[in-house]
């Protein structure tokens, strides 16, 4: 089967993420053609102009449309490509060069419907976003489940660095409104409906986010609430993983309380991992100070997913109530009723 690649790239009011990405596709070492797509989601701050700059150099079409999320953004997209098969990013991610040349490689050997790739901090990145990268990719935080090579089947990719056939989209209808948590409720659609997905361990991408503690916090936060509702949508999917931030949280805060009984012991226990994560944040970047950031990002990225899941566990699993009604800020309407409104 020939593959012709469409990337498909949503962008809110980011045009210079825009112009980063699109520079590093001029790099790609692949000798086929491949299409780009950006779908603007009603930016106040167009990348029009700077789309333009590329269309000389890359076969690039611009979409501008009423803000509806993400995931409808992407829907837009795949609607209006060419190509049969997607490849979707967000727009604050840079490619390296041999990304579409390790798709391709893996995608000729062994085909999936749906595929995901890890995400690693760029060289160029501030120390504050390769601490946070750490936190969001170490083995010793998510248990390396961005990436790790255990995951290569049943994976569920995420749409920062996320492939998808034509078929695959047309049949399942894509990205929901649910923000964030479209692609893992997309990702369990497609495995019920007999596609296949896949992670690409050596397709990765430089995940920039611009982000600070407090968007970090509000970010994570998010995907813990997102997760009580789809294990509610696909019953079965539910991990006792899921758990562990809460758990994390919920055991500081005992060891604190004991600490104030001279009860020592558990507290310790708590000193010696976020001791542990500086060292091993410091000695893979090679960097002290990217070692201490890594701590606060770790303790942020437990709290806050770990508060956001009990939170939504409570509401959702115990109460029964609508997530729409009691989350409604996790819901895009769609691109029609954006444009009725």
């Amino acid at each position: 089967m020939k593959l012709n690649y469409s990337f498909i790239i949503p962008v809110f009011n980011r045009p210079e993420e825009i112009r980063e990405l699109l520079q590093s596709m001029l790099q790609l070492d692949f000798e086929a053609l491949f299409e780009v797509v950006i779908i603007e989601d009603g930016s106040t701050v167009s990348s029009e102009e700077v789309v333009s700059q590329f269309k000389d150099q890359l076969q690039i079409s611009y979409y501008f449309k009423p803000n509806s999320g993400p995931g409808s953004s992407r829907n837009y997209g795949m609607e209006r490509a060419k190509g049969n098969y997607f490849l979707i990013l967000d727009s604050d991610v840079i490619l390296p060069s041999d990304y579409l040349k390790q798709v391709d490689l893996f995608l000729q050997d062994k085909y999936c419907d749906c595929f995901g790739g890890p995400d690693a901090a760029h060289e160029s990145f501030s120390d504050l976003q390769k601490a946070i990268d750490y936190s969001m990719t170490s083995v010793l935080t998510t248990g390396g489940i961005r990436g790790k090579k255990s995951s290569v089947n049943k994976f569920q990719p995420r749409s920062f660095n996320m492939g998808i056939s034509k078929e695959a989209f047309e049949k399942t209808g894509g990205f929901g409104r649910i923000h964030p948590g479209e692609d893992p409720d997309l990702s369990l659609r497609l495995i019920i409906a007999n596609f296949s997905t896949c992670l690409i361990p050596e397709a990765k991408v430089f995940h920039k986010r611009r982000i600070n503690w407090a968007k970090f916090y509000l970010q994570v936060k998010k995907f813990g609430l997102v997760r009580p509702v789809l294990n509610k949508w696909h019953p079965g999917s539910a991990k006792i993983t899921y758990w562990f931030p809460s758990v994390f949280i919920l055991g500081l805060s005992v060891a604190f309380i004991l600490a104030i009984f001279d009860l020592n012991m558990f507290l310790g226990i708590y000193v010696l991992y976020f001791g542990v994560i500086g060292i091993d944040a410091a000695v893979r970047n090679r960097s002290m100070k990217i070692g201490i950031l890594a701590i606060p990002a770790v303790f942020i990225q437990f709290s806050g997913y770990g508060y956001g899941f009990l939170k939504s566990f409570w509401q959702i699993q115990v109460l029964n109530k609508n997530e729409e009604k009691v989350f409604p800020h996790l819901f895009f309407k769609d691109a029609q009723q954006a444009q009725d409104s």
